[in-house]
């Protein structure tokens, strides 16, 4: 029978023909798709950037660095001042409103909006000239605010204002929020350092604006309300430096200037839009000098603060110890200098003509103090370490010691100095109230505290509300601001009735209202502002859980929830760590974006694709964006959707991230279990057959390699073999060793690497049984296609005085099956690799690992993918890098063995770690070691661009060389004559010869060599 039409009665009695709501929904889709189709093809008409109405681009665009979600229709990339004049007048034609946007790293929800994005960051970017003479420079709003410093420090100048997210955050935006920093307390906000701004406001008049003209003719109707409101004015603005909720109309007063540059910054865009703006730049001070100063909790170190300012210190700043105690955790110990005791630190820098100056001044601080004890520290590494604990904090803070997410909202309020002890005393008697946590820690000089709280939003913004309009009663009752840099946005913009009156309110409307009268400039913020907990992004998120029901983890049964899964209690990746959930997972990332900064210079790795591609898509916190809306489901169609694909298609799983990023978020982990869940039981790419099963491949081609690398030998076949295989043609096929080290080694060629000895001989005079065990784990590839290193290591190790194991059976850890997706197989292989290496750790003996991406599987994937067998733990301990192994104490040399490291001090050498060592052992040990041996290394920051399986797949050769071209390449091709190039990482030394020309050995290769030279 035929499915009818529903059907509803009209009031007269007749049956009308009701449309199903899925056809209403699909209706409205189709309209919804219809307009914004529309807007792009007028704003394409007018401007040359890209325009985009992606579903996937406007998912990265949804939200910031706050908790809020607020999806765009479109996102437009202006390439020029004309282009955003013009995009905005097309724009408030058609009346859709409009939101301009730098790096995204704004925390109460002022860079996210309804209609149109602007992104100035991909193309507006440039510092236009620095007067030297007259100590300015002119800047385009997408500028990042690193570049500026970088241009000044030419002509010995700094820009005064320096937040945290200085090395990816844009000028403009700094003057959106009137961004303040560690260095405020001596330069001032970024108000404070605003000289002029080129500027296109609401009704569409494009003016400068600037000091000194009272009548502010740009603007009619402005100087009338300043001098009818001159008493609101004086009175209720401008009372501390750190007041920058609601408007800083203080700046107009005629006492002030009648500055209305000064005016404009800090209005997050619901006024203006900067086209370029004119800053003063400062002199770079010279022998900076850091104080740390150590007291019995927070308060108690605020209350210090109002007697140190007259010192005038350069920046005063807060720090938890609980704080610094994440770091340790996340970072190691080598991470934290060693501080004076003391539950809350204050950070205070100083400087001076000398460094005896500055010293004398660091000494008179901590004279006049009422710390525990002090600490002093000149410029060098420790003090750099303390400002890198400072500078992620926002990402650092953003799990409480429990582990549990904290939130922005309530990160950046503000009060007098002199109030600032009491006020920290009762924000901690609310949060107790609430039964919350947090880690304060901020800019004290200027009674600034940025805190994040661990509020539940899981399922709603209620304690939100309550919480925030609660501490937003205490922060007025001290006389403070509900922000003190980061702006209102929409995170505080509804409680500001409860810190200015209803003329100031209304006084803001006004002002407003002369620059946008149709409010279509970043609605919803400030004036008319949307509610503290209307479009939060978390309690839309639906929970992705990895573990199965109680009923299906038996050992028998039926169906697909069976096997190795079923054993395990989950499928794909535990998430442990995330409550067993991938949408707590990938609900870590909360946009501070440091993943957009090019971390190079201060050895990072992340995240190479961006670098590479400078597109959002291809940035760590994108992808973390479009997995958001994934888990949500209402704008990306789940974890499998096109675009899910697309956008985590170009990440290397290099796992930088996972150790660069403050708040821990590890996209390969999240790519592996989206390709886990998206292709579990269906035919895959092929080239997840090519290349996630290349152990199996190497192992048959190991019954006779001489054959297979002939056959592949010749280009067109081989070239034949990378397309059918799912690979870019332009790679080269590895060649398989001829005798893989396992074979050599059970052939009794296992002569323990030194020439001349017969077989089960050794170099010692100890029997074996004297001598310490350390199992050599020959990974698959080291066993089948680097045989040489296994064979070196076993040199070194033997003449370390070890007595080397090497198991019988084959112990594989499923490397290739992770970064494929293939989880299910990774677990198998590696329940196989428990059972073989499992015994030797339970019993304390060390596993040496060679490869660094498989000794970084059985250091944390394993771990994930085990968390509730003992031997996964043991064996994570046990695993060691050869630097390591011969190094730390556990497990180094016995004194009495005759172990000397070998003299390197001949030695040149480019050095790339591989991006997993980096991630999650670790580069520090190998470093110190190839030093201490007198070798002189360059150590590259950053991927080779490889990155196992990436660098091959169709679709990633050019990628894959533009990462290469962020480091490699440069150093390899202006490494000076006899420089040697050293990477422990099979795919480091892959990409090098096939892009180079460059042979790289393993550094247990070149010491291997060094022992045989000094024989």
């Amino acid at each position: 029978m035929p499915a009818q039409t529903p059907t509803t009665p009209t009031p007269d009695g007749d049956v009308d023909l009701a449309p199903t709501r899925v056809e209403a929904e699909s209706a409205a889709r189709r309209a919804a798709d219809e307009a914004r189709a529309a807007v792009v093809s007028a704003l394409r008409t007018v401007i040359a950037g890209d325009v985009d109405s992606s579903s996937r681009r406007r998912a990265e665009y949804s939200t910031d660095a706050s908790n809020y979600r607020v999806v765009p229709d479109v996102v437009a990339f202006p390439r020029s001042s004309r282009d955003v004049v013009r995009g905005l007048e097309v724009l408030r034609e058609l009346k859709i409103p409009v939101t301009a946007r730098g790096a995204g790293t704004s925390v109460a929800g002022n860079a996210v909006g309804p209609g149109v994005v602007l992104d100035f960051s991909r193309h507006l970017n440039q510092v236009v000239s620095v007067d030297a003479e007259a100590g300015t420079a002119v800047v385009e709003p997408g500028t990042v605010m690193s570049s500026l410093q970088r241009a000044g420090a030419a002509h010995g100048l700094r820009f005064g204002p320096d937040p945290s997210t200085q090395n990816r955050a844009t000028l403009g935006g700094m003057i959106g929020n009137n961004a303040c920093g560690p260095h405020a307390v001596a330069y001032g906000r970024t108000a404070d350092n605003v000289v002029e701004l080129d500027v296109v406001d609401g009704r569409g008049r494009r003016f400068t604006a600037g000091r000194g003209d009272a009548t502010f003719a740009a603007v009619p109707g402005l100087a009338e309300l300043v001098r009818e409101n001159l008493a609101l004015i004086r009175t209720q603005f401008g009372r501390f430096g750190r007041q920058v909720s609601g408007y800083s109309l203080e700046h107009l007063l005629p006492e002030n200037g009648s500055d209305l540059a000064k005016a404009l910054v800090g209005t997050e865009g619901t006024l203006v839009t900067v086209l370029g703006a004119t800053l003063r730049m400062v002199p770079v001070p010279t022998a900076p000098t850091l104080v740390v100063l150590g007291y019995p909790d927070m308060p108690a170190a605020a209350d210090d603060v109002p007697h140190l300012l007259g010192h005038q210190p350069l920046a005063i700043e807060g720090l938890d110890a609980r704080l610094v105690d994440v770091v340790r955790k996340a970072k190691g110990e080598a991470s934290v200098p060693a501080l004076p005791d003391g539950a809350g630190w204050l950070m205070i820098e100083v400087g001076g003509a000398s460094q005896d100056e500055a010293s004398a001044r660091a000494e008179a601080i901590v004279t006049s103090s009422s710390a525990l004890s002090s600490l002093v520290l000149p410029a060098g590494p420790d003090a750099t370490k303390m400002w890198q604990i400072r500078a992620d904090g926002a990402g650092l803070a953003g799990r409480t010691p429990a582990g549990e997410q904290a939130w922005p909202g309530w990160e950046d309020s503000a009060v007098p100095p002199e109030r600032l002890g009491a006020y920290l005393r009762d924000l901690e008697q609310l949060m107790e109230r609430y039964g919350v946590d947090g880690l304060p820690y901020g800019h004290f000089g200027d009674g600034c505290v940025h805190l994040r709280i661990d509020i539940p939003m899981e399922t709603s913004g209620s304690v939100l509300r309550t919480f925030m309009t609660d501490a937003a009663r205490l922060v007025a009752y001290h006389g403070g601001s509900l922000s003190g840099e980061h702006g209102d946005g929409r995170a505080r913009s509804e409680l500001l009735p409860l810190m200015y009156s209803p003329e100031a309110i209304r006084l803001m409307e006004q002002f407003k209202a002369l620059f946008d009268p149709d409010d279509l400039l970043n609605p919803g913020v400030v004036v008319r502002p949307a509610a503290v907990d209307a479009d939060l992004r978390r309690p839309a998120a639906k929970a992705v859980l990895s573990t199965l029901p109680v009923g299906d983890r038996g050992l028998v049964g039926s169906g697909s929830l069976r096997g190795i899964a079923k054993k395990a209690g989950h499928s794909g990746f535990s998430f442990a760590h995330d409550h067993h959930d991938l949408t707590t997972a990938v609900h870590r990332c909360v946009g501070v974006g440091k993943c957009r900064a090019d971390n190079h210079a201060s050895g990072g790795f992340m995240c190479p694709s961006y670098q590479a591609t400078k597109d959002e898509k291809d940035v760590t916190r994108g992808r973390a964006r479009v997995l958001q809306e994934a888990v949500n489901g209402t704008l990306v169609g789940g974890l499998t959707a096109p675009e899910v694909r697309e956008s985590l298609d170009l990440c290397l799983s290099c796992k930088a991230c996972s150790s660069d990023c403050p708040a821990g978020v590890d996209m390969a982990q999240y790519k592996s279990e989206v390709l886990h869940r998206t292709y579990k039981g269906k035919l895959r790419p092929v080239d997840h057959y090519a290349l996630g099963w290349l152990p199996r491949w190497a192992r048959l081609a190991g019954g006779m390699p001489r054959f297979v690398n002939k056959v592949l030998g010749v280009r067109w076949i081989a070239k034949a073999v990378l397309w059918a295989g799912g690979m870019d043609t332009r790679r080269q096929m590895p060649q398989f060793a001829e005798i893989p080290f396992r074979t050599w080694w059970k052939r009794g060629w296992a002569s323990h690497g030194v020439p001349g000895l017969g077989a089960g001989k050794t170099p010692h005079d100890r029997p074996a049984g004297e001598r310490p065990k350390v199992v050599l784990w020959a990974d698959s590839f080291s066993d089948a296609l680097a045989p040489s290193v296994p064979q070196a290591a076993v040199k070194v190790l033997t003449e370390a005085g070890y007595d080397v194991v090497v198991p019988d059976q084959q112990a594989c850890c499923g490397l290739t099956w992770i970064s494929t997706g293939q989880l299910d197989g990774a677990r198998r292989r590696l329940s196989q690799l428990l059972s073989v290496l499992g015994p030797y750790a339970v019993n304390g003996i060390p596993i040496l690992g060679l490869e660094p991406s498989c000794t970084a599987v059985l250091r944390s994937d394993l771990l994930d993918l085990f968390p509730d067998d003992p031997r996964a733990q043991a064996v994570a301990d046990a695993t060691r890098t050869l630097a390591e192994l011969l190094t730390s104490p556990e497990t180094a040399p016995a004194a009495g063995s005759g172990w000397e490291m070998p003299d390197l001090s001949d030695l040149t050498a480019v050095v790339q770690p591989h991006c997993h060592q980096h991630s999650v052992m670790g580069f520090d040990a190998d470093e110190a070691l190839l030093r201490a041996a007198g070798a002189e290394i360059k150590v590259l920051a950053g991927c080779c661009g490889l990155a196992g399986n990436f660098g091959m797949q169709k679709g990633h050769y050019d990628v894959s060389v533009a990462v290469a071209e962020n480091a490699l390449l440069p150093a390899l091709r202006e490494r000076a004559e006899g420089t040697e190039y050293i990477a422990d990482g099979f795919s480091c030394r892959t990409q090098a010869v096939q892009l180079e020309g460059t042979q790289g050995k393993a550094l247990v290769e070149v010491i291997a060599e060094r022992l045989d030279t000094a024989r």
